[in-house]
């Protein structure tokens, strides 16, 4: 019998919530007061407390996010920037708003974040700083991307956008350079903590850098109608913020559902011919995808859909290989473990409202599924 199972639920998810989001949004509403005011002002301060950042400033999307933490640091035209070749294109695409130029290393192919090798042999007298994924939610080895910073004089740059409250040796990430962090959040409304629409922020370890892109992300204002330097319109609205007011509460709770699935799933899916992945003794991942490989994963994919599992690639097309970004020079064979991984990978269904039925209605189709494949091999 089909059973379907969606890769996400926004029903169940904001239902759940109902009646807090609804307050929240009176609240906003009653107040007349749309774009960065006092609900965005709680937000930074509560943002700041759960992930252990001296400050946070909200913006108005991760990509944003990125683009001021790179421009805060002084990366512009003419600078390069070392970063990993699977991700979403964003991370790269905030880096070609400064007016600077990615570059692409391959990934761990364990945990199939940024290589520190890898980065370490793409550095040259232009690199100007470096922006680690802590890609599906789990946090990247940054001990050596830290010493490669430090060594170089480079910036380091977190892209926490899929790792909400995840932590590297028991230290959050987005705040691990310390005084010098900078780590950028997406609130996507896919996103572990997401709103109903976009949004973003940064953790900030610096008042000083807090500062500057308060006034970066208004324009440059430095007072009303008063421009003390170019900046960009990237205002996180009120309404958005209350919202993630109250998902922050609950945030503790989604991750802790989030890692029960993923331990079942681990468990449960050990010996059916998967590579599945590995949390790294360093590493809390926060699963924001469960991410597993398969050499005949489009096959696979297909018999899932056939019997009403959704599921997704993440991603499909490595960045160094994207059209968009065809003029850096990129090509196939370039990153080998990036490109193999990118053919082989599948994001299961996970989400904090998932029942323990629909993951077992998951795991029994995902082991058919393989199963089938392997007898026909």
């Amino acid at each position: 019998m089909r059973a379907d199972v969606p890769f996400v639920d926004f029903a169940a998810h904001v239902g759940a919530m109902r009646p807090e989001i609804d307050e929240a949004v009176a609240r906003v509403l009653d107040s007349g007061w749309f774009i960065l005011g006092p609900e965005v002002e709680a937000l930074e301060h509560e943002l700041a407390a759960a992930f252990g950042a001296r400050e946070a400033v909200a913006v108005a999307n991760g990509t944003e996010a990125l683009q001021l933490a790179l421009a805060v640091r002084g990366v512009g035209p003419g600078d390069e920037v070392v970063t990993t070749s699977l991700s979403a294109a964003f991370t790269a695409l905030a880096i070609q708003a400064t007016g600077a130029r990615p570059v692409f290393v391959d990934v761990d192919p364990l945990t199939l974040n940024l290589d520190p090798e890898a980065a370490a042999q793409a550095v040259t007298t232009g690199t100007k700083a470096l922006v680690p994924v802590h890609l599906y939610g789990h946090p990247a080895d940054m001990d050596p991307i830290l010493a490669l910073g430090r060594q170089a004089d480079l910036a380091v740059v977190e892209d926490a956008c899929q790792a909400h409250g995840a932590r590297y040796r028991d230290r959050p990430v987005g705040t691990l350079a310390g005084e010098d962090g900078l780590g950028a959040l997406s609130f996507y409304p896919t996103k572990n903590l997401g709103a109903l629409g976009d949004g973003g922020a940064l953790l900030v370890g610096d008042a000083g850098a807090a500062a500057r892109l308060r006034q970066l992300r208004n324009g440059g204002q430095t007072d009303r109608y008063r421009h003390g330097t170019p900046g960009i319109n990237s205002r996180l609205d009120e309404l958005q913020a209350a919202i993630l007011r109250v998902g922050l509460r609950h945030l503790p709770r989604w991750t802790e559902r989030r890692r029960a699935i993923a331990a079942f799933y681990a468990e449960a899916l050990e010996d059916a011919g998967l590579d599945l992945p590995r949390e790294q003794g360093y590493a809390r991942s926060v699963h924001h995808l469960y991410v597993v490989r398969h050499p005949q994963r489009d096959a696979l994919a297909a018999a899932l859909r056939q019997r009403g599992i959704s599921t997704l690639i993440h991603y499909p097309i490595p960045l160094h290989l994207q059209p968009a970004f065809a003029p850096l020079g990129g090509a196939p064979g370039d990153l080998p473990v990036v490109e193999k991984a990118a053919g082989e990978i599948l994001s299961l269904p996970l989400y904090p409202e998932m029942t323990d039925a629909q993951a077992e209605t998951v795991v029994a189709a995902v082991r058919d599924s393989t199963c089938a494949l392997s007898a026909r091999a």
